[in-house]
């Protein structure tokens, strides 16, 4: 067996000069990629007066946590988070179990309308009918202001439903028909025999279907503005955002600002650099805490159907 100080002693002076390259190009990206947003980090901590002067880098200059005392001194916003996150655990559990449970039923060939079925869905996902229709089908189903609006308009994802469909269509057909064989009616074989084999693409689409549930305030907007108990974070988020850059243009402007903070002004107050730096870190840190979990089911889920039998 060639030890490894032996292959190091092979490799010729081309095989350096090209591994030096893609390293430091690897590393110019890691750098580019991580650069914003340890900037961001460094200006949520900073103080708000001295944030509006710019120049901060790596590390902020005036070290404060009143950014992130001004977002949690409301109790509203724990009621919000506590929205956001049933909806997101919700949302994601009904939509993942309705998306896959449809895939199964579409993808089995003795299902004489799966075709038509699936043209239709396919069409829904190229042609939308437009925000008006949809507030009006919201208001005729009475979902107005009620937390299942949350949950009702996004129990199947069509693209959800097309990677999912495309994964089951590459496992073999004899686990279905040996579980018919022993008697096993539909639901069974969904739950017992092809939900266990798709665990890659159900891992892929819930961490596709937390994260937009997570970020959304847009249908918050539309349809539960008018009900503070159904406000989710990210809406309070942008009220927080909105209501930090009225209170700046309506006291001074940014220079203005900045000369408050070169003469030594009381430091107490959030600035909108800040509080939008703040507000980023609290919406992403949840997302980057849950996707280690599921990262390794990426590689496999995005090479579904690339296998048959």
């Amino acid at each position: 067996m060639i030890s490894f100080t032996s292959r190091l002693k092979r490799r010729s002076a081309g095989d350096w000069v090209f591994d030096t390259i893609i390293f430091l190009t690897l590393l110019f990206l890691v750098l580019v990629t991580v650069y914003p947003f340890w900037n961001t980090i460094a200006v949520s901590f900073n103080d708000g007066l001295d944030s509006v002067k710019g120049g901060i880098k790596l590390w902020p200059r005036k070290w404060t946590m009143q950014n992130y005392k001004v977002l949690f001194v409301d109790d509203r916003l724990f009621r919000a988070l506590l929205v956001s996150v049933t909806r997101t655990v919700i949302q994601t559990v009904c939509s993942v179990f309705c998306t896959s449970m449809l895939a199964y039923a579409l993808s089995r060939k003795e299902f004489v309308l799966k075709t038509w079925l699936t043209t239709i869905l396919v069409i829904s996902m190229y042609v939308n009918a437009g925000l008006i229709p949809n507030y009006m089908l919201i208001k005729k189903l009475g979902l107005l202001n009620k937390y299942a609006v949350y949950i009702v308009p996004n129990l199947v994802d069509i693209f959800n439903f097309i990677l999912v469909r495309t994964y089951i269509n590459g496992l073999p057909d004899s686990f279905v028909e040996s579980a018919r064989i022993d008697g096993a009616n539909e639901f069974k074989i969904y739950w017992n025999i092809i939900l266990p084999l798709i665990v890659p693409s159900i891992a892929m689409i819930a961490l596709f279907v937390a994260v937009g549930a997570w970020n959304s305030w847009f249908d918050t907007y539309l349809y539960c503005s008018g009900k503070v108990n159904l406000h989710s974070l990210q809406y309070k988020l942008m009220e927080f955002l909105q209501s930090s850059q009225n209170q700046s243009s309506s006291a001074a402007d940014a220079n203005s600002m900045a000369v408050a903070a070169s003469s030594g002004a009381s430091s107490s107050m959030v600035t909108p650099i800040s509080i939008r730096a703040s507000i980023t870190m609290i919406a992403t840190i949840p997302i980057l805490i849950v996707y280690p979990f599921v990262q390794k089911y990426f590689v496999v889920g995005m090479t579904i159907g690339g296998v048959k039998e």
